[in-house]
């Protein structure tokens, strides 16, 4: 598990290092998430989006004409975030900055396995099967036709969190 260091820069040098496994924790149950990729131009966009982070890797899926896709195959640096995120939870709970790299998932394996971890967190408004590298919507008014949806995994390179403590702590997820 990676070690966090407070930040001698940001917040107060006095608050606790939280727990990765908390941390991870409040990933995983996480219900909305927000992406920032960078556009060919260098201008950033933000998305949210619903994702499921297991085994220290964030994973999500998107259309292949989505503009966060094209942002990806010019530069698959990405941001996510987590947490409350806003001001009337300022005192309560970590928000949390992950950064790392979008890469594709492609082992119709790996796509189902993760196609029942999105049904385990979301039910049945997010059902999947995975075929040819790819989702295909069963739920709603889904028949597991059409385009298919792309999956990735983002790579952690480094997470941020802001503590409710007031103190930035970061984690170093790999190995630098």
């Amino acid at each position: 598990m990676p070690e966090g260091t407070i930040s001698p820069s940001y917040g107060q040098q006095s608050a606790d290092v939280p727990v990765w496994g908390d941390i991870s924790q409040r990933l995983t149950t996480a219900n909305l998430y927000w992406m920032i990729t960078v556009r060919r131009d260098g201008r950033p966009h933000a998305v949210p989006l619903v994702g499921v982070w297991r085994d220290d890797t964030f994973f999500f899926c998107t259309g292949e004409q989505e503009q966060k896709t094209h942002n990806i195959q010019t530069n698959p640096s990405v941001v996510v975030t987590a947490g409350p995120l806003g001001a009337e939870v300022w005192s309560r709970g970590k928000d949390i900055a992950v950064e790392g790299r979008a890469e594709r998932v492609l082992d119709d394996t790996e796509l189902t396995s993760l196609a029942g971890a999105w049904f385990d967190k979301y039910g049945d408004d997010w059902q999947f099967v995975a075929r040819n590298g790819r989702f295909f919507e069963l739920s709603g008014s889904g028949d597991g036709r059409g385009d298919g949806a792309l999956v990735f995994r983002v790579v952690p390179s480094k997470a941020i969190v802001f503590g409710d403590d007031h103190g930035q702590t970061t984690y170093r997820l790999d190995g630098r």
